[in-house]
């Protein structure tokens, strides 16, 4: 015949698993804490002035959209990874 387990050891049981688990998720919150102070600190830092002879015509440009490909100016097709935009040109032509 199986012995039933003594009911107070049963309670210590579950107190000892509330315990751990408690433990547990303080530490996760803790991690979670501490990584956030990290990086609100890593993002309140100054933003790196330009250099002292960059002249402002450079720094506008900065900001300035690419120019389009050409057909000269095409990297990837000449790779053969994209078609070339004289390629995709002739084709769409209806002639």
């Amino acid at each position: 015949m199986k012995q039933q387990p003594n009911p107070r050891y049963l309670a210590d049981q579950a107190r000892q698993r509330v315990r751990v688990g408690m433990i547990g998720l303080a530490a996760v919150v803790l991690l979670i804490g501490l990584a956030s102070a990290i990086f609100s600190t890593v993002s309140r830092e100054r933003p790196v002035s330009p250099a002292a002879g960059v002249g402002a015509d450079v720094i506008a440009r900065a900001g300035a959209p690419a120019a389009a490909p050409t057909a000269g100016n095409e990297p990837l097709a000449e790779l053969g990874v994209t078609p070339s935009i004289a390629n995709s040109a002739a084709a769409n032509d209806p002639r």
